[in-house]
């Protein structure tokens, strides 16, 4: 095995830690998110970043707003379409 490489065992759960040399190189912390992949022989995982779901519905509320003022849509026109929807 070179450098790169460490030997690790999974658990009952199957968990795989991530050796601690490696979690400090790499910067992982205890929330970030890998994808599995199969690949020939094996599984690779890879870091992925997820947006803040918080983050992505503020900015689309904000768009969605804009876009409303934009058609001079107001909050009384919103109402009665819920409520036409609601009776549906």
């Amino acid at each position: 095995m070179d450098m790169e490489e460490e030997l690790v065992k999974m658990s009952g759960k199957g968990q795989l830690v991530v050796p601690q040399k490696i979690r400090r190189r790499e910067g992982f912390v205890n929330t970030d998110r890998f994808v599995a992949i199969a690949v020939k022989g094996g599984v690779l995982f890879k870091k992925v970043n997820i947006p803040s779901v918080k983050i992505e519905f503020e900015s689309l509320s904000k768009e969605l707003r804009a876009h409303l003022k934009s058609q001079k849509v107001n909050l009384s026109d919103t109402d009665g379409a819920v409520r036409w929807a609601r009776e549906k």
